[in-house]
């Protein structure tokens, strides 16, 4: 079994920051893409974020030049800066992750985190 936990959510003002944390743990052997992803109330949930076990990063463009996703694949966790932020970013934040479980396969699992609150109002 794989389990993700996110952090580092919380209230902020707008044009503040954040950063959220999401470590996955358990049985692993190598996980590919890694992402994050938001659910606002009343919305869909939609890709804010993603970034290949390579690097190579992509984003929402309502997120483009504010936040940044990164991660350490040596801690299999994954993390978003989040600067200039607005009120339109309020929602739950979700950390996603394709995890590849066995060294003699290519087979992988989708996985999600439980959610983390991000509030942006002053």
């Amino acid at each position: 079994q794989v389990q993700l936990v996110e952090s580092g959510g919380g209230l902020v003002q707008p044009g503040g920051s954040l950063r959220l944390s999401c470590a996955a743990s358990g049985s692993i052997f190598h996980i590919n893409a890694m992402g994050w992803y938001r659910q606002a109330p009343g919305k869909q949930r939609e890709l804010v974020a993603t970034i290949g076990s390579g690097g190579s990063t992509d984003y929402a463009e309502s997120v483009k030049g504010r936040f940044t996703i990164s991660r350490d694949n040596a801690k299999n966790t994954v993390y978003l800066q989040m600067n200039g932020l607005k009120p339109e970013d309020t929602a739950v934040y979700y950390c996603n992750s394709d995890v590849r479980l066995y060294s003699w396969s290519a087979f992988s699992r989708n996985y999600w985190g439980p959610g983390t609150q991000v509030t942006v109002s002053s």
